[in-house]
């Protein structure tokens, strides 16, 4: 009985010691879960119990063009926050979602179930307005933080929208170099960590961790904020003159350097409200539309007016294209600059008739006349000379077919043929840029290797990146990706080019005292024959040392369509802003000398003779309104005004009246015509436009200011301007 009794014991004290080393291994394996699986978890869960973490948001670097202007910056404003845990205490979560939601034009609902979270801290709205502001802080109401934060500004609002970009509610790039550059832009935020009591109060100061949040690194661009200012002033004209349908673009570059001066593209949108449309029409679609159709067509929209028109769109470049193909015969000695073509209105390529521009046919010419006369006939023998094998070298070694490996985000490499599908045909339809597709950047890169000596540059806008200290930590340097073209070649093309704009389509991108060269281009749309065009030109100028090229497209234009007609005036307009801005000195021809204009002299207080010899010594004309001999009381055109030399001057003496007149109607007319209406009404005429205003008969004015049937003083200097009327 003893010996079963102790047998009873000592099973027990088995099961004891296995409970207890079951226990023990539970323990064990708790302690391991909580520790290895689930203490990341839980340490962080203490960290957040027992401290605040804030966030201090860092200044975003600022945007600079070449000269340091100021393109993008950020602004200091603040954010306004709720901590929920101390509107529990407080118990005034209604109160503060009314107040807020009032103030800062939010849903009360939004802002309430902030203020219901399990945390301590909750974002309600950045970036909130220092009036506004003021209206929260005077509240007073428990359980609202208002913390520092920074605000995205843009001083001049549309300018160049579409390289610079935009960001977003956090602070981050979406868009264009905001978005590109965003990790070098925007820094790295600071914290302020601060120690919880047990009932979630702060600690005492000295508890209290700061982090210093670290400053963006700014941007410096190679664009120049005065040209770029040109380009859309003249893109924006030439946009409502013409009525695009499908928007704009320009693009000026330094043809040695590969850097972009200026680029645009229209329409384009303000830079400080970049999610808002203002273009009435697009509203009034969007008016008829709601729920998910509205949202969704009002995203189209947006990204629509986002695209970068220069970098992301594709076009047929038509014309603009010979200045490439004519290179490549050159360089190939296909063809010799006096040889002799002919060119009777058409051409036939496998059974397919293929007109010229000049259907009557442009006759005998050299191959310089053939590309002034931008002969569709004469590129189409050019293009057989060089088979497709050749084109397609020169289509590749001139960057096209490939990106260009601009910074800007959704460059496009453009269509061509395969080898397998390019017979005589489409190398014939190739040969004055039909059939293909290429970007803007693509077109002015491979004319600035025409150019420059036959060097293609890869573009760059980025020109520096700066530290918040304005030192320099990294620099892009011109890149030559290859040579195309000889120095030989390159200087025979510069020349043929000067003469398509001084003698051939390209007449209207010419300005008084400076070489202008360049190429027109005119392509109709695909599906053909929907009357739906791309008018374009491309030039560089000075023709014998090419300081600045430039590209203008017109998608879509109703009404004059060619790129002689509509594009080439408005790069002019462009070159002559920016050549003169540059600095680059006019070098006038004996003809331009006699159209330079004069400044009108100061004569008011002589006597009408000491006037006239005035006058007269000016090659300007006078007319005396009052008493001979007498002083002159006023005059008009006023003192320092620009007028033609053989202007008349009205001499006013006493106190006689300003005699009016009615300005007369001087649209469609010729340099002369217009001339002799005007002075036949006491009025001076000064010409504007781009065309060679001393080639008379051929030019015709399109637009006058004042306005016909306006009433002026005599001796007022009306704005005529004239084009060229050609086509192509």
């Amino acid at each position: 009985m003893a010996k079963k009794g102790k047998a009873n014991i000592k099973k027990r004290m088995m099961v004891l010691y296995g409970c207890l080393l079951a226990g023990v291994a539970v323990l064990l394996l708790r302690t391991g879960y909580l520790q290895i699986i689930r203490g990341p978890g839980l340490k962080q869960a203490a960290v957040e119990q027992q401290t605040r973490d804030s966030i201090v948001s860092s200044e975003r670097g600022t945007i600079y063009d070449r000269n340091m202007k100021v393109l993008a910056q950020s602004a200091s404003t603040n954010m306004v926050c709720v901590v929920p845990v101390t509107i529990r205490e407080e118990g005034n979560a209604e109160d503060v979602a009314r107040a807020l939601s009032e103030i800062l034009d939010l849903s009360y609902d939004t802002v309430y179930a902030k203020t219901q979270k399990n945390s301590y801290y909750e974002i309600v709205k950045r970036r909130v307005e220092s009036e506004q502001v003021e209206q929260i802080r005077a509240l007073k109401l428990a359980g609202i933080r208002l913390d520092a934060d920074t605000k995205r500004y843009y001083p001049n609002g549309t300018l160049a929208s579409h390289v610079i970009g935009f960001t977003g509610d956090d602070n981050q790039g979406l868009w264009g170099l905001e978005s590109v550059y965003d990790t070098v832009l925007k820094g790295t935020n600071g914290r302020i960590i601060t120690a919880k009591s047990a009932n979630g109060s702060d600690m005492p100061y000295e508890y209290e961790q700061y982090m210093d949040p670290v400053q963006g690194a700014d941007l410096v661009l190679t664009i120049d904020e005065t040209i770029q200012h040109f380009v859309e002033k003249h893109l924006e004209t030439a946009v409502a003159e013409t009525s695009v349908q499908q928007g704009a673009a320009a693009i000026v570059m330094n043809p040695k350097t590969g850097e972009i001066l200026a680029m645009a593209a229209k329409p384009d949108y303000d830079l400080n409200a970049p999610m808002t449309l203002t273009d009435e029409t697009v509203l009034a679609e969007l008016e008829a539309l709601e729920g998910e159709e509205y949202t969704q067509k009002y995203t189209e929209k947006l990204n629509s007016l986002w695209r970068n028109k220069a970098v992301v769109d594709t076009y047929e470049p038509g014309s603009t294209f010979k200045s490439i193909v004519a290179a490549a015969a050159l360089e190939e000695n296909l063809v010799s600059l006096d040889e002799g073509f002919n060119c009777g209105g058409s051409r036939t390529v496998s059974g397919t008739v293929i007109n010229c521009h000049d259907r009557d046919g442009h006759g005998h010419q050299s191959f310089v006349q053939g590309v002034q006369n931008s002969c569709n006939p004469v590129f189409m023998e050019i293009g057989a000379r060089l088979g497709w094998k050749n084109f397609l070298k020169y289509y590749k070694s001139f960057g096209f077919g490939e990106t260009t490996g601009f910074e800007l985000p959704g460059e496009a490499e453009g269509i061509f043929f395969t080898e397998e599908n390019m017979h005589d045909l489409e190398l014939a339809t190739s040969s004055f840029g039909q059939g293909f597709t290429v970007t803007p950047l693509q077109m002015i890169t491979a004319m600035s290797a025409i150019a420059n000596g036959g060097y293609l540059m890869k573009p760059y806008i980025v020109k520096q990146i700066n530290d918040e200290e304005g030192n320099v930590v990294e620099v892009t340097e011109p890149e030559v990706v290859r040579q195309v073209i000889s120095e030989e070649t390159s200087r025979n093309m510069r020349t043929i080019l000067e003469g398509v704009v001084s003698e051939g389509g390209g007449k209207n991108a010419y300005v008084k005292g400076y070489r202008v060269a360049g190429k027109t281009g005119t392509s109709e749309k695909q599906p053909r024959g929907n009357q739906k065009y791309v008018a374009s030109f491309l030039g560089f100028a000075p023709a014998d040392d090419p300081q600045v090229a430039c590209i203008v497209i017109l998608d879509e234009p109703v009404g004059d369509y060619y790129g002689s007609m509509i594009a080439a005036p408005v790069v002019g307009r462009i070159m002559e802003d920016t050549l003169r801005y540059l600095g680059i000195e006019r070098q006038y021809s004996e003809a331009e000398e006699a159209e330079i204009d004069v400044n009108m002299p100061d004569i008011t207080g002589k006597t009408t003779a000491e006037a006239a010899e005035v006058l007269i010594g000016a090659g300007l004309r006078y007319h005396v309104v009052g008493e001979e001999g007498a002083a002159v009381k006023s005059q008009m055109p006023r003192a320092g005004t620009a007028v033609r030399k053989d202007s008349v001057c009205i001499l006013y003496t006493g106190e006689v009246e300003e005699e009016k007149v009615i300005v007369p109607d001087v649209l469609g007319f010729s340099v002369a015509d217009a001339n002799t209406a005007l002075a036949n009404s006491d009025l001076n005429i000064m010409l504007r436009g781009t065309g060679r205003l001393h080639a008379e008969g051929i030019l015709r004015s399109v637009s006058q200011e004042p306005a016909a049937g306006t009433e002026v003083a005599k001796g007022t200097v009306v704005q005529v301007e004239f084009r060229y009327t050609g086509n192509e």
